[in-house]
């Protein structure tokens, strides 16, 4: 038997998965079906067509005299708020996280204590931003503060994740390298972990930047400071040109913000 038509006879004999594949996708279109008939109306006066419509009509004609306005009540200052807000959030933090990440690190401190701060970081992790937005908001009031005290909050779960990542995986060469060399510990410090861990740790936190920027829009919705508010004030309104202004403005400082963390994590990277 030569080589084709022992590779034909293969392809004859291969494991017949079509009846397995149309099986999951029968029942994945069934569950979706059963669940499109749970959706009903809320009541509202327009349905949903008609208002992804407006929304589109907003964001094609603006309010201009909103989205150029330097006031208080301006997008400008309410993008700016936003942004701040996820800054100061992502650099606390970030501050934060930088202890919790060694004493999580199963190869700096014993297992028991490691496993006890992973356990307190997974914790802090799988409660949802809003809630701890009505939390902060609770106990200092609305305003940009609780949005701040929230972005931080959020920030320490996913950052001390990937720092003690970082930590873990460290070159133990190089630092018995600077040990031979007779190197003091902070000279071990300064020049073996520091080079290793900082791009990692700026990189991380721009990457939470990006995520809290987005975060910070969502918690102005239950008074935590941010554009979010103004945003579902003017849809519940039915104001679409408010709306495309506040949705044009948010749009252009993403992609604005995106564009620069990813040229400084390309640069983090490459060194």
């Amino acid at each position: 038997m030569n080589t084709n038509e022992r590779i034909v006879q293969a392809y004859e004999n291969r494991p017949k998965k079509w009846v397995w594949y149309t099986t999951i996708g029968v029942i994945v279109a069934a569950m979706m079906i059963w669940s499109a008939t749970a959706v009903e109306s809320s009541g509202a006066p327009q349905n949903g067509g008609a208002v992804a419509m407006n929304i589109l009509s907003g964001l094609f004609h603006p309010d201009t005299g909103l989205l150029f306005n330097l006031t208080k009540q301006g997008v400008p200052y309410l993008l700016l708020e936003t942004m701040c807000i996820a800054f100061l959030g992502t650099v606390v933090g970030a501050v934060i996280s930088i202890p919790f990440a060694f004493l999580t690190a199963q190869n700096l401190v014993p297992k028991p204590l490691a496993f006890i701060g992973r356990l307190i970081v997974m914790a802090v992790r799988t409660i949802p931003s809003f809630i701890y937005g009505l939390m902060f908001i609770s106990v200092t009031g609305p305003g940009p503060f609780a949005g701040l005290m929230t972005m931080s909050l959020c920030s320490v779960g996913m950052v001390s994740k990937m720092y003690t990542e970082a930590i873990e995986d460290l070159d133990y060469r190089v630092l018995e390298s600077l040990d031979a060399a007779g190197c003091t510990t902070w000279q071990k410090i300064r020049y073996g972990i520091l080079p290793q861990l900082m791009p990692n740790f700026a990189s991380t936190a721009i990457y939470r930047f990006d995520i809290n920027l987005r975060d910070a829009t969502v918690l102005g919705l239950v008074g935590a400071g941010g554009i979010g508010a103004p945003l579902i004030f003017a849809m519940n309104s039915y104001r679409w040109s408010e709306a495309g202004a506040i949705l044009v403005g948010l749009i252009v400082l993403v992609l604005i913000i995106e564009w620069i963390s990813t040229k400084i994590r390309v640069k983090l990277a490459r060194g």
